[in-house]
Formats: C-alpha cells, structure tokens, sequence
C-alpha cells in the first residue's frame, strides 16, 4: 500500500499523504456542517406555517404554498450548487460560500421575526380585525427564507461528496470506514432534525422565534470555524467536469448529425475510454448514437488535435447519457410521493394546531407532532435491518429488499398514510363542527399520529431506495448528477403541492374564503383534498409499476458491468 492516494490532492496541491490527510476525524468535521443545516432548515420548516397564519395574519392555503415552495426551491437548487462545485469552486468553497450563505439567511429571519416593524400587528377581538403583512413585510421575510433556500441548495450538492472524498474506495479498510461513515450520515442527519423538531420548535413556542433562530444562525457560524478548521486535514479531488455540460455535448452533437445515416456496425463510431471502463453499445435511443459518428471537421486540426466535444461524443459517453434517460420514468413517478410528504409540515401542523395538545401542564408545539414522523423513519429503518433482512436474506439469498422495491413500499404506505389523514381530518371536521367558534377542538392531537407514521415509514424505504437506484443506475463521471436528480423528485414533489393546492383553491373556493383548501380549515374540506392526494397516489402506484417492469427489462448488461467498475 503507497503513501499517497492516487487520485486526491492536500491543501497546497500535492499527492494527500495517506497518514496525514482524510478519513475519519476530516470526515466528521464535514458531518458538523450537515447536521446545523438539517437543524436550521427543518427547525424553520416545520413550525413557518403556524408563524404565517398566526403572526402574519395569511390564509391557510397561502401560508402552506409558501412553505412548499420554499422547501421546493431548497432542493432544486441542489443542480446549482453541483454545477458550481463541478465546474467552478469545488466541493471545498462550495461548502464554505453557501455554509455563509446559510448563517446569513438564518440570521436575517432572526431580526425578521424580531423587529415589530415587520410584522403586522396582532389581531383585534375577532378574525376580522386582523390586518395581513404588507408586501414590504413579506419581502423581508421572503429575502431571509431564500437566502436559506440558496445556503441549503449549495451544502446538499456537496457534503456527502466531499465527506466521500476522505476515503480510498481502493483501499478495503478506507472503503469499509466510507460505508460506515453513509451510515452514520444518515443517523446525524436524524438527529439534527429530531432535535430540530423537539427543542428548536419548542423555542419558537415558548421562547421566541428569533431566539431560535438566531441559534440556527450561531451554530452555523461555528459549524463553518469546524469546518475550516479541517483544512489541512482534508482531501481534494479534481473535478471531472460537470455532468450537465457533457449530457448537452451529446445531444448537440446528436442533433448536428440528425440527418447522417448510422453505420451498419458500431464498432466503426468513435471511442476513446479507456478499455476497463467503456461501456458497451446498446440499441436503445439510437438516434443519440449519431453523436459518436466520425464526420469532417469534428477534429479541432485537420485530424491531427482532439476532437470537438460539442461535434464528435465518445460511444462511452453516449451511452452515459441513454443510462441517465432509462431513469427517468422512475423518477417521475416517485415525485408523488414527495407531494404527500409536503402535506405533513403544511396542512397535518396546522391541524394539530386547532387539537388538544396537552399531556398534564405541558402544550406540545404544534410542529413538534413532526417528531413521530422521523420517529417513524428511524425506527423503520431499525426493523427493518434487524428484523426483516436476516429472514429475507435466508429465504431469498439476497442482503435485502432491491431499490426498485425499497421504492414501491414507500409509495404504497404514502397512499395508506393519505387514507388515514381523510379519517382523521373527517373526525376533527365534525369536532369543529359541534364546538364552534372555540380556538382549540376538544379533540387529541394524538389523532394525527397514524398519517406521520405511515409517511414516515414510506419516506425510510423510498429515500433509501431512491438514493441506491439513482447512484447505482448512473455512470461513474454522473454521481454527483444522479444525486442531483434524485433530489430534485423532492423538489418538485413540493413544487406540485403547491400547484395542486392552488388548482383546488381555485376550483372548489367560493367568495366567502370556503372549499376544499379554505381561509380557515375548518370552514374547509381538507379531507377532501387528502383524498384526492390518495387517488393520484393510487394511480401514480400503477405507473410506477409498468415503469420499473420497463427499466427491468430494458437495463442492459453494460450498466450492471458499471457498478464493479466504480
């Protein structure tokens, strides 16, 4: 075993000494920075929808978009931060610059949410006195939630990579610390957001909401000193270019050469891969083989230079890009479940803020019911690593559930978890109904357990099977690219809720605030709107289905050869 890794770099660009640079101590200093991130986004995700309607005076509905969207835009600009971490900064600046960006924008929602010139003020003694944040307001706070947004974007993208670059995969005792340290992401990540959803939104309650903000803030600051204190500890590795750009190469290329005839046999299309990590030519998506058609002028000197990469595409990479596209009926059909998953720090919070929630003298937070939801994950997760591999291994000889099932549970239980909301919001409506005008239901909070649950369970087998299908469907140079992508199904998971609760609103309200998705729910039919969440499910079940017999069937051989390659 050399002293040096082969393909990673120190701090002042020369061969990373094995003894002196990466595994685990760096890669915990990396973790820090992932656990203050999940504390502050799911601390101010969870509880924004309450803060909204009972401090700035919006309407249900309105209040639910804008946590969707913010929650949406956070994951979409994960392609972003990849981009710039591919291309420009690296994975090392990319954390440093969006980790500022974040303790920025935490720290502009604490003196959003302090200062009493912008907020409205509180109401009178009915709902009709109660006067709505100005667009100056609402500016402010939208300026500090995108900051966040744009903060958590930049960090998602380059974490995990870059907690990945501390370990040799060619080195069995680096390559076992890298599986554990996965492992041990997940479980941190867990805690950050258990302790956001306990403590962080009982401050917001109890204490105050800049308060709490302004320890996201603090403890983001201190995350980047850790971080950077690491420096000269931790690994570098050259980046290959971005993904995004070689994808846009082959179908320039492609359709530069539409109008070429395909040679009769590809062994005459250019290639030049080396041969231990080419992949072979598949039949799928001809029409991209056109990329790799050898023409005149697609070499940049009369033959004599390499080729232009935006005229002539490797067969290697072509077939990089029809394994991209093979994923995609996948992850369109697993955005639903992410819509579903909107619904539990949205509408299923601000149902819990109308229930009895006290046990003794204690008032659990409203956004704290949330902490049945990561509950529900881990101890999911437990079981079903305890208790249904072992037997599963020993029936079947596989280590476990495959990804593409992983998957389906988890769109199956969302379905089961929607159903359980109609129930539970149909029983609090007909509380609402006999009580009145009375702030809080004579009804327990404990009613909502059974949906967070249920999602919650889903989102454990689905997040996991996602993030197993996406890295190990993909090429070796479009990891970064496929986790990407897999994000982005939460993105527009949020993105969809939104448009769905618009789409709603505008078909079933009526001029005195009622339907579906009312000013207040409980002049509204939120059952209504869960049930139609169950049917899109249902039906979305059935294509996902079809789509994963399809992806079974046409996977070609060429990208499981991949996955013993990388």
């Amino acid at each position: 075993m050399t002293w040096t890794v082969a393909d990673a770099v120190d701090y002042k660009g020369f061969p990373a000494d094995r003894s002196k640079t990466g595994g685990w101590v760096p890669a915990a200093l990396i973790l820090v920075v992932e656990v203050c991130e999940r504390l502050s986004t799911m601390g101010i995700a969870v509880n924004l929808v309450t803060y909204l309607i009972g401090t700035m005076h919006l309407p249900s509905f309105t209040s639910a978009n804008i946590v969707t969207d913010f929650m949406g835009t956070s994951f979409l600009l994960c392609l972003l931060g990849g981009f710039l971490a591919d291309s420009f900064l690296g994975r090392y600046m990319t954390i440093a610059i969006f980790a500022a960006i974040q303790a920025l924008g935490t720290g502009g929602l604490a003196i959003a949410t302090k200062l009493p010139q912008l907020r409205p003020p509180p109401c009178g003694a009915t709902a009709a006195h109660c006067k709505q944040a100005s667009g100056f307001q609402l500016g402010i706070l939208y300026v500090a939630l995108y900051l966040i947004a744009l903060g958590t974007g930049g960090l998602k993208s380059s974490v995990s990579g870059f907690g990945t670059d501390q370990f040799d995969e060619k080195d069995e005792k680096e390559k076992a610390q890298m599986a554990f340290f996965f492992n041990r992401f997940f479980f941190f990540i867990s805690i950050g957001t258990l302790t956001a959803v306990t403590v962080l939104v009982y401050l917001q309650d109890e204490v105050g909401r800049s308060w709490a903000y302004g320890i996201c803030s603090v403890s983001m600051s201190i995350a980047i000193i850790v971080f950077l204190s690491g420096t000269k500890r931790y690994r570098y590795k050259k980046s290959l270019g971005s993904p995004v750009v070689h994808i846009l190469q082959v179908f320039v290329a492609a359709t530069r050469k539409r109008k070429m005839d395909l040679p009769f046999h590809f062994g005459s299309m250019y290639e030049d891969s080396p041969e231990a990590s080419r992949i072979d030519h598949t039949e799928q998506f001809r029409v991209l083989d056109k990329a790799a058609i050898v023409a005149e002028g697609d070499y940049e000197k009369d033959g004599g230079g390499a080729p232009n990469p935006w005229k002539l595409c490797s067969v290697t990479r072509v077939e990089e890009v029809k394994m991209m596209i093979r994923l995609l009926p996948i992850w369109a059909t697993t955005i639903i479940f992410w819509t579903t998953y909107a619904q539990m720090i949205t509408f299923s919070v601000e149902q819990a803020s109308s229930m009895e929630r006290s046990i003794g003298n204690f008032q659990i937070p409203a956004g704290s019911l949330t902490v049945f939801f990561v509950a529900a994950i881990m101890i999911t997760l437990a079981i079903y690593d305890r208790l249904i591999m072992p037997p599963w291994k020993a029936l079947t000889g596989k280590p476990g559930f495959t990804n593409l099932q992983r998957m389906a549970i988890g769109l199956g239980l969302s379905v089961f978890g929607m159903a359980a909301a109609v129930l539970c919001e149909r029983k609090r409506l007909a509380v609402a109904k006999a009580a009145g005008s009375r702030a809080t239901l004579p009804i327990s909070v404990f009613f909502l357990i059974p949906q967070f649950v249920l999602v919650g369970s889903g989102e454990a087998f689905i997040y996991t099977g996602q993030l197993d299908f996406f890295i190990t469907g993909s090429p070796k140079g479009m990891k970064t690219m496929s986790t990407g992508l897999f994000l982005t199904t939460l993105s527009l998971g949020f993105f969809v809720s939104s448009f769905l609760v618009s789409v709603v609103k505008r078909v079933t309200g009526s001029k005195d605030g009622h339907g579906w998705v009312a000013d207040n729910i409980n002049n509204g039919r939120l059952d209504c709107f869960y049930g139609l969440l169950a049917v899109l499910g249902i039906i979305n079940f059935v294509a996902f289905l079809f789509c994963a017999a399809w992806y079974k069937a046409s996977k070609p051989k060429s990208s499981l050869q991949m996955g013993n390659i990388v």
